[in-house]
């Protein structure tokens, strides 16, 4: 996935209604579920580190942080939670400038 985002993939992207963030998140947790071994951050952190938006929320209005409480991913949580802040700062920041 890393290889394709520095090819330039849209890390927003919609697949099947879904955010690729959603579908990582979703597929981390449910995988986990399954094989009954620990959640990995793997696919959310590339996502991430390559700008997906994490407040973007899916067609039922959930969000990646809703999702990841609900599986009870903590890694996930606290890179959501680092990055909804990292954009929220900049946010802040670029309105200043413009104001």
């Amino acid at each position: 996935m890393a290889q394709l985002l520095a090819e330039g993939v849209d890390p927003d992207e919609v697949c099947d209604n879904l955010t690729l963030l959603i579908h990582a998140i979703d597929a981390e947790g449910d995988g986990a579920l399954q094989r009954g071994g620990p959640l990995t951050v793997h696919t959310t952190a590339v996502l991430l580190a390559f700008g997906a938006d994490p407040r973007l929320p899916g067609p039922d209005g959930q969000t990646p942080l809703g999702i990841a409480l609900a599986y009870g991913h903590d890694l996930a949580v606290q890179l959501l939670q680092r990055h909804i802040g990292e954009r929220g700062r900049a946010d802040r920041q670029a309105c200043r400038r413009h104001s």
